[in-house]
């Protein structure tokens, strides 16, 4: 009787795990076929007792964890709560490349880890906030990224998820720390210690500010003065070399190579002017405004004492127009202009022999198209502000730091890979410029323009 009643009982269970119907399918079948994915060789009643013994482990890999929606199991190796997963589970969207990105969750440890500190002035216990320094520490080093925090962009507008999705793991590595017990909530609450005068409202941009201005300080505007001052060393080797000149496509009047290359160079030189510009509007930080503004829930200078705090920790945190020409002008083809040469970096053919392509000015294109599409999207979010939030932060974030990223990387191969290896072509220049009947325009001083045009039509 016992063994008929542990056989019934497993059937449901070994129906589950075997992804069956318990209502269709037969005690029989639900054995058999979980006894092959268990063991694949143990007999029925032995397929009971080994699922079992399976589920036992099973529970121990798991602990509960409770928000204000219920329990949920969150898997033991993990740092984060019920919050965090409850977002993976709402979320699906995107997969691991969508993951918010590493310099948010690191901007968001610096904050959490300011936050303590300032809160320990406000009487934070000492032990708590530097418990939630210490874990935040390991937050901003990037340890904990991968395996605490899988939340995607795709979530809330108002970033909350990834906010609770940092405060749980801080939590739960501070009382790690402590000595405490995994999930319990003490002896450091996500909400009433790591978040302590905080919003998920003023958090988050604040984290979009802080990781945005790390990003541009330490990677894009390094990686764009590294790519204009290579083309201004190369204007200053071409500048006696003089070419015809282009506009519309069609031959032009002269200018030196030189000349054409420093205007690449003053473009970029705008571009780094209007990037530094906005350096000081991403240095305002919105921490202490909690939900709507306002500072409701914080001590009064709070905010200032944060971003002080900011400030001491920053130092240790901290093209399109060009490639086109560029890809233009360094056409090898016999039809081609061929007045410069590119470094010649790999195949350009899988039928063609022979065959090189300007593929690094390819690759900066694409990455400029690229970054064209993120600020429309950035530009989209923006305008979709409504009342006292805009919920749109997420994607605008992610758009603005991939877009650094592209900048950056691409700025330095371009530089690395492209333009420190061009070369002019001397005597085709000269060809083309002699060749060029432009060169008429230089006599209107002298003959006036109707006979030049008239010259040009005689010797076209």
């Amino acid at each position: 009787m016992l063994l008929q009643q542990t056989q019934k009982s497993g059937c449901t269970v070994l129906a589950a795990a075997a992804g069956l119907s318990v209502r269709k399918t037969s005690c029989a079948n639900a054995i058999t076929r979980a006894s092959r994915i268990i063991t694949n060789q143990s007999s029925s009643f032995n397929s009971v007792r080994d699922f079992s013994k399976s589920s036992t482990n099973m529970e121990k890999d798991f602990r509960l964890e409770r928000d204000t929606f219920g329990e949920l199991k969150v898997p033991s190796s993990k740092l984060y709560g019920a919050q965090t997963l409850r977002s993976v589970m709402n979320f699906p969207i995107g997969g691991n490349p969508e993951r918010m990105p590493l310099p948010v969750i690191k901007a968001m440890g610096v904050l959490k880890k300011a936050a303590a500190i300032v809160n320990k002035e406000y009487g934070l216990d000492a032990k708590v906030s530097d418990a939630i320094s210490r874990a935040a520490d390991e937050v901003i080093s990037g340890a904990l990224y991968e395996e605490h925090f899988p939340l995607v962009i795709w979530q809330t507008g108002s970033g909350t998820q990834t906010n609770m999705n940092v405060n749980e793991v801080i939590s739960n590595r501070a009382i790690q720390l402590m000595g405490g017990v995994l999930g319990s909530k003490t002896p450091v609450h996500p909400n009433d210690h790591v978040n302590k005068s905080q919003s998920s409202n003023d958090t988050f941009p604040t984290a979009m500010h802080i990781a945005v201005a790390v990003e541009i300080n330490s990677s894009l505007i390094p990686s764009v003065t590294k790519l204009r001052d290579a083309l201004n060393a190369k204007a200053k080797d071409f500048e006696p070399i003089v070419k015809i000149g282009r506009t519309h496509t069609q031959d032009a009047t002269p200018l030196t190579l030189g000349q054409e290359f420093s205007g690449y160079v003053q473009q970029l030189t705008f571009g780094l002017e209007r990037i530094n510009a906005t350096l000081p509007r991403l240095y305002m930080l919105a921490a202490g405004g909690t939900a709507v503004g306002t500072g409701l829930n914080t001590r009064i200078g709070f905010d200032k004492k944060v971003a002080e705090q900011w400030r001491s920790q920053r130092p240790c945190l901290l093209a399109h127009e060009d490639s086109e020409r560029h890809k233009v002008f360094g056409v090898r083809a016999r039809c081609g202009l061929g007045e410069l040469s590119l470094p010649e970096n790999e195949p350009g053919s899988s039928i063609m022999p022979g065959k090189i392509n300007p593929t690094q000015c390819e690759a900066i294109t694409m990455v400029a198209g690229q970054v064209m599409g993120n600020h429309v999207a950035c530009t989209i979010g923006g305008s979709n502000g409504h009342f006292e939030l805009n919920v749109f932060k997420p994607m605008m974030v992610a758009n603005v730091l991939r877009s650094i990223r592209l900048l950056s990387d691409s700025s330095v191969a371009f530089t690395d890979n492209c333009v420190v290896g061009i070369v002019a072509n001397k005597d085709r220049i000269s060809k083309l410029l002699h060749e060029s009947l432009m060169l008429v325009t230089a006599l209107n001083p002298h003959i006036g323009y109707d006979q030049g045009c008239a010259d040009r039509q005689n010797r076209a």
